[in-house]
C-alpha cells in the first residue's frame, strides 16, 4: 500500500472516529442496522399490510422483554408473559375486528387489569433474566437480587408490589396502547401503506435530522440533565427532515387536485412529528436515567435496544393518528 493510500485510509478512520464521538454511537453499525430495518419494514408494508402488523407485534414483544430486564435492575417486576399474550391479542384483534377503536380500548383495559393483578405476585429472578440483569449490573448486585424476593419483609413486599403495579400500568400505556396506535391508521382512510409510512418513517426522519443537525450545529441544549445530546438546533433539524418527508409521502399518495385542501396537513404533520419525536427520545432518556442504564437493550447494533429505536415512533403515533382521523385522510 502506498503512502498516499495509507494516509487517506487513516484520514477516513479519523473522520469516522470523530463522527462516532460526536454522535455517541458507532455510526457504520448504526447505518447498516438502520438500512436493514428499512428494507424489512418496506417489504412488509408493500407486500401485505398484515405482515406489517405482525412485524409490529414482534417488535412489541421484544420491547416488553427489554423493559422487563430494565425494571428488574431496579427490583421492579412486570409480568411479561401475561403482557405478551394480552398485548398481542389486543393488537391483532383491534386490527381485524370491524370496530377497531372499541376493541382496542377494551383490549388495553383488560391488559391493564390482568397485568396489574399479575404484578402483585412476589417473583424471583429466573436464570435467563438473571443473566440479562447481570449484563446491566455488577455480578454482586445481580446475585443479591437473585437471592431475595422483591421485598422480603412485609412492608417492603407491599411497597414492591405497588411499585410493580405502577410500572406495569406504565408499560401497558407505553407499549401496548402506543403500539396499537401505530397500527390503527392502517385501518382507515383507504391509504394503509401511506399511513404506515407516516407513522414509522416520519419519526425516523426526526431522529436522523436531530442527530445530523445536533452533531453539526448543536450548541443550545434543551434538557442537558436528561439528554445532553439534545439541542434546539437538533430540534430544528428534526422538524425540517420530517417536513420534507411528509411532503414527499403526501405527494406520492394524494392527487395534486387535493393539495389546495390538504397542503397544510403535510406542514403540520412535519412540524408536529419533529417535536413529538424529540419528546419521545427525551422520555426514554428520562426512564433510562432514573434506572441508571445507558441503553434499553443491545439487540440492534449501533442503536442499543428495540425501544431505543422506536421511542420516537411510539410517542408520535397518537398525534399522527389523531391528525389523520380529524382531517379524514
Amino acid at each position: 500500500m502506498s503512502t498516499k493510500e495509507s494516509s487517506a485510509e487513516k484520514t477516513g478512520q479519523d473522520a469516522v472516529e470523530t463522527l462516532n464521538k460526536r454522535t455517541g454511537r458507532n455510526m457504520p453499525q448504526a447505518v447498516a442496522t438502520g438500512a436493514l430495518l428499512v428494507v424489512i419494514i418496506l417489504a412488509c408494508i408493500l407486500v401485505r399490510i398484515d405482515a406489517f402488523i405482525y412485524l409490529i407485534v414482534i417488535f412489541m414483544t421484544l420491547g416488553l422483554w427489554e423493559l422487563r430486564v430494565d425494571f428488574a435492575t431496579a427490583g421492579l417486576h412486570i409480568p411479561v408473559i401475561e403482557l405478551w399474550i394480552c398485548s398481542a391479542a389486543t393488537m391483532l384483534a383491534s386490527f381485524y375486528a370491524p370496530d377497531h377503536v372499541v376493541v382496542m380500548t377494551a383490549g388495553v383495559l383488560v391488559t391493564a387489569l390482568i397485568g396489574a393483578l399479575a404484578a402483585t405476585r412476589n417473583h424471583r429472578l429466573g436464570g435467563r433474566l438473571l443473566k440479562a440483569v447481570n449484563a446491566k449490573l455488577s455480578g454482586k448486585d445481580a446475585q443479591t437480587m437473585a437471592d431475595a424476593s422483591y421485598g422480603a419483609a412485609k412492608g417492603e413486599s407491599q411497597l414492591s408490589s405497588l411499585a410493580s403495579v405502577g410500572v406495569t400500568l406504565l408499560t401497558v400505556v407505553y407499549i401496548t396502547l402506543l403500539a396499537c396506535l401505530i397500527t390503527l391508521p392502517t385501518t382507515f382512510g383507504g391509504h394503509p401503506a401511506a399511513h404506515a409510512f407516516m407513522v414509522i418513517f416520519l419519526p425516523a426522519l426526526s431522529d436522523i435530522g436531530g442527530l445530523l443537525f445536533g452533531s453539526l450545529f448543536g450548541k443550545h441544549k434543551i434538557a442537558p440533565r436528561i439528554s445532553p445530546g439534545k439541542s434546539l438546533e437538533g430540534l430544528v433539524g428534526s422538524m425540517l427532515c420530517c417536513l420534507v418527508g411528509a411532503l414527499v409521502i403526501f405527494a406520492a399518495t394524494y392527487p395534486m387536485t387535493d393539495w389546495e385542501r390538504i397542503w397544510w396537513v403535510a406542514l403540520l404533520m412535519g412540524i408536529m412529528v419533529g417535536a413529538t419525536g424529540t419528546l419521545g427520545d427525551l422520555s426514554a432518556s428520562l426512564i433510562k436515567r432514573d434506572l441508571g442504564i445507558k441503553d434499553m437493550g443491545h439487540l440492534l447494533k449501533g442503536h442499543g435496544g428495540v425501544l431505543d429505536r422506536v421511542d420516537s415512533i411510539l410517542m408520535s403515533a397518537p398525534f399522527i393518528t389523531l391528525v389523520l382521523l380529524i382531517t379524514g385522510l
